[in-house]
């Protein structure tokens, strides 16, 4: 199901009837403020094997995921004061930053090494649906392996079967979040994306 929504201020029941589709368990898409995401509840095994599907993924623990604000990410990576300074200047914005779990991140998400990818996008469509739905949507970008971001939603929409809703914002960009991992106490750049790196200094 494509639906389009205002990326700028996303209608109510809209946001609402995504996240209806998440409490049951499916998985939808949706504009960020980098590429599109495809994304389910963090709590939901069966939507996160269904993710890993539409996606290829051989295992979730390279999945994401939303948070709304830097308050909620402290329920589920462990964060120091020097990181928390770092994440309030460059949050919301587009970076992925890798920390150490925190027990209420489900085993199944989680890295060997019990770290955990956190995002938290400048965009009010995703922001407002995990606001709504109250804790973390687990994403990872609309794309194949081997290819590039997916930006138009009809070919995300034609491309995922397995897809309960596609929200349509417009064009998607092409350039993922900057990866960032703090989790050994350094700041060590994975991936440079969008996100602009000297602002990490």
């Amino acid at each position: 199901m494509l639906l389009s929504i205002n990326p700028q201020y996303p209608e109510p029941r809209k946001v609402r009837r995504a996240v209806e589709l998440l409490e049951a368990g499916e998985v939808i898409a949706y504009p960020t403020d980098t590429a599109y995401g495809l994304g389910c509840d963090l709590f939901s095994k069966k939507a996160i094997d269904k993710l890993c599907m539409l996606k290829r993924l051989a295992s979730p623990q390279k999945l994401t995921f939303i948070c709304p604000d830097l308050s909620d990410i402290a329920r589920y990576a462990i964060v120091d004061n020097q990181q928390y300074r770092l994440l309030k200047r460059v949050l919301p914005g587009p970076y992925t930053f890798i920390l150490e779990a925190t027990r209420e991140v489900p085993k199944l998400v989680q890295s060997k090494k019990k770290t955990v990818g956190i995002r938290v996008p400048n965009h009010e469509v995703v922001l407002a649906i995990v606001r709504e739905l109250g804790r973390p949507v687990v994403t990872s970008t609309a794309l194949l392996p081997g290819e590039d971001p997916m930006i138009d939603p009809h070919e995300i929409d034609d491309q995922f079967r397995g897809l309960a809703m596609v929200l349509d914002g417009g064009v998607g960009g092409l350039v993922p979040t900057t990866i960032v991992d703090l989790s050994t106490g350094d700041i060590e750049v994975v991936r440079e994306g969008a996100g602009p790196i000297d602002e990490l200094g």
